[in-house]
């Protein structure tokens, strides 16, 4: 076998796996068509048209094939996944001193939205297997202050909902699902974003599909649609005036340009998932044959997993090196690669600090809320951001040949352990930076 490359010698992967995002001339030309129409570039337009039984707008077509495609009743775009979540927080009432439990591993958006419209954020730990939200600890987090549960589909895999579910109905809970991962993926054949009483998709730059900015909203309660709706679009409601505000909303609508693109990446969609889902499964067959590699765990009933990140766990101690060592390795065999999160999120200054309002003021509840202990609370959350190793989802669209580069790569690092560990002893790397939320 060739010397490491950060040894010395040839890097196993000669070529870039594919790059993201993926576009052709379907975007191309849907941006210019929007661009020559003139006035239609607004997303202010989409809900004039609404008003009109048009369907003219693009964000209402984007929003209508979204929605179809999950199975869903209503989709309502928006600004980002995060503004989605600040504004199903409002529209289901929830709101100061109520509190909402969210896991400590995930984008900090999940946490912020609660706290943005004054509620508090009440970390649970995860499941050491998949990384989704544990719903045995869920109950220990309840109080009677408790008003909603927001389940992360990690990327791209359905979190435990029979049971989220169940704890959520035994205590009059409301579930926002958090599926910015986790688009076209599914549990039991039923799309994630469905199973609560509502669900969030991101359509930032680095998600299975991508606007560069953008979120949306699926529900099947038509009330709580409506009033989304009109939070979306600055307290306005179907139907009447224009300059008649019902409610504090804001401005989170998202543009022609926007959804333009979106109705071309949710096209090919579909290929894209079915590629990154069969690439996925047959890499964690593979990695699984390489000791100290641990690749997270696809539960019975997973018919969609959108591999938003391919992840496997890095046992330390069986290769005799660092996490950050075998990292350092394996981008110099030409896998892109990261550790993920470096804290969970109630480690951010944010929280530790009580950083939360602009006057200075600390959250209370009872006293100041106490971050910090969420380090006893949370030991899953703790070891993942020692031990993950994240993978690009653009990496799984290469070819099966290709994917198992990835496999062959960490098979070369684990081969010639003893001699990366002389070079970790002797030398170092800088620390790796992870992009993707």
């Amino acid at each position: 076998m060739n010397k490491l490359a950060i040894l010395g010698g040839v890097p196993l992967r000669q070529k870039p796996f594919p790059g993201w995002p993926v576009f052709d001339g379907g975007e191309e030309q849907a941006l210019l068509e929007v661009l020559r129409s003139g006035s239609w570039w607004s997303g202010a337009q989409a809900y004039t048209a609404k008003d009109a039984g048009s369907d003219a707008s693009r964000v209402n077509q984007f929003e209508v094939a979204f929605a179809g495609y999950h199975q869903a009743a209503f989709g309502l775009a928006c600004a980002s996944g995060t503004a989605a979540l600040e504004v199903v927080l409002k529209a289901a009432g929830i709101g100061p001193g109520d509190e909402v439990i969210v896991p400590p591993y995930t984008f900090l958006a999940t946490a912020s939205a609660p706290l943005l419209v004054g509620a508090i954020p009440v970390f649970c730990d995860i499941d050491p297997n998949t990384y989704n939200l544990d719903p045995r600890r869920l109950e220990e987090a309840i109080t009677p202050r408790t008003k909603a549960i927001i389940p992360v589909h990690f990327a791209g895999l359905a979190a435990n909902m029979h049971a989220i579910l169940a704890i959520a109905k035994k205590h009059g809970l409301f579930v926002l699902e958090d599926a910015a991962h986790a688009h076209g993926a599914s549990l039991e054949g039923r799309y994630l974003g469905t199973w609560g009483n509502a669900g969030i998709f991101s359509f930032q730059a680095s998600k299975n599909m991508s606007s560069g900015e953008g979120g949306l909203i699926l529900t099947n309660d038509a009330a709580l649609a409506e009033m989304c709706n009109s939070y979306i679009w600055a307290g306005r409601e179907a139907g009447r005036p224009w300059y008649e505000h019902h409610r504090l909303g804001w401005n989170y609508r998202l543009t022609e340009f926007q959804a333009a693109i979106l109705i071309e990446q949710l096209r090919r969609l579909p290929q894209q998932g079915k590629t990154r889902m069969q690439n996925g499964l047959h890499l964690n067959g593979l990695m699984r044959q390489i000791p100290g590699i641990a690749p997270l765990s696809v539960p019975d009933g997973i018919t969609g997993h959108a591999f938003h990140l391919y992840i496997f766990r890095f046992d330390a101690e069986v290769f005799g090196i660092s996490r950050k060592t075998f990292l350092d390795a394996l981008l110099a065999e030409g896998v892109p690669c990261s550790p993920g999160y470096g804290k969970p999120l109630y480690q951010n200054p944010m929280f530790l600090e009580n950083n939360i309002y602009a006057n200075g003021a600390p959250l209370t509840v009872n006293g100041p809320v106490d971050y910090a202990h969420y380090a006893s609370l949370c030991p899953v959350a703790e070891k993942a951001c020692l031990d993950a190793v994240w993978i690009e989802h653009r990496v799984l669209l290469d070819t099966m040949d290709g994917v198992e580069d990835v496999a062959r790569a960490v098979e070369k690092i684990y081969r010639q352990r003893e001699a990366l560990a002389s070079y970790e002893a002797s030398s170092g790397a800088p620390e790796l930076q992870n992009l993707v939320h």
